[in-house]
């Protein structure tokens, strides 16, 4: 068997439990869980990099909230979307991709949703996330042919994360301290760590670390993964594209969400450090947190 025909043979295990937490430094309590709010708290940027003309990274957020008696409603939409192709396009697909699976959730789950119309929203939450992605696929696939892009999307309804993915964006759930991968990378390095024919470090300086086996616009019809991840108090779900996971490790993701005093201040870190280590692509970070209020 070649080494092509063993990298798409098999299913793998989505096993969560298997995934690897990455141990944090010694801190307490970090700064993040002590925000005290209502609400969602999110941070987000996306930046060029040092080495690209254009920032073909799309970032996309809806948030919605209601506080009244018996208690708090949260929705949110919240999307990561790094674009591929030539000048300009994979910027175009990584849009249109965005806000047409955002557009999708909006009509068939939220405004079902906040309007209590029971009979309308009765579709399953991941039926809806994949039918959003695959519309998505076919409008880059009919509006943008020679593009294509990733995406990472959640979307959030009380602390419950419902995440679509494609691609080698990422989820990573951060909590109490510790950093822990949900979703998993659709690329070919990726697979060859999988399988035991290279380790984690060798992946991370791979020359075809940035080929990619899945990913929207390239073909009619698409795969799509689908995860259901709870946000506990005080944790956050952190959206990136490899412009940032590519450039910094999770050690130093961990400690600098440790240290951070905020949201907004944690993505500004991740980005300065991601530039720092040569910022070789665009980079996008999107953290999302479930605000509480003091007990």
């Amino acid at each position: 068997m070649s080494i092509f025909q063993k990298l798409f043979s098999g299913k793998k295990n989505r096993n969560t439990d298997e995934l690897t937490i990455v141990p944090s430094a010694q801190v307490r309590r970090p700064r993040l869980a002590t925000i005290q709010t209502t609400g969602f708290i999110v941070g987000k940027k996306t930046d060029i990099g040092r080495q690209r003309e254009k920032n073909q990274d799309s970032i996309y957020t809806f948030e919605s909230f209601i506080e009244a008696s018996p208690g708090q409603d949260t929705f949110g939409i919240f999307i990561v979307a790094d674009g591929m192709g030539g000048y300009q396009r994979g910027e175009i697909a990584s849009n249109l991709a965005a806000r047409t699976a955002a557009g999708y959730i909006v009509r068939h789950v939220y405004l079902p949703y906040i309007t209590e119309n029971t009979s309308a929203a009765q579709m399953p939450l991941t039926e809806a996330l994949k039918n959003a992605v695959h519309l998505a696929n076919d409008a880059v696939v009919q509006q943008t042919p020679e593009a294509g892009t990733t995406l990472t999307m959640a979307v959030v309804m009380g602390s419950q994360a419902y995440l679509a993915h494609v691609g080698d964006s990422r989820a990573y759930l951060y909590h109490e301290g510790e950093l822990r991968q949900v979703t998993q990378d659709h690329s070919l390095v990726a697979r060859l760590v999988e399988l035991g024919q290279a380790t984690a470090e060798e992946a991370h300086s791979h020359p075809q670390r940035n080929v990619l086996y899945r990913a929207i616009g390239q073909t009619e019809t698409l795969e799509v993964e689908t995860y259901l991840q709870s946000i506990p108090p005080g944790g956050y779900l952190l959206l990136c594209s490899d412009g940032l996971w590519g450039m910094i490790t999770d050690e130093e993701i961990t400690r600098i969400l440790n240290a951070a005093t905020s949201p907004d201040d944690a993505v500004e870190q991740l980005i300065n450090v991601a530039n720092a280590n040569g910022g070789d692509d665009n980079i996008s970070a999107l953290l999302v947190g479930i605000g509480h209020q003091p007990s």
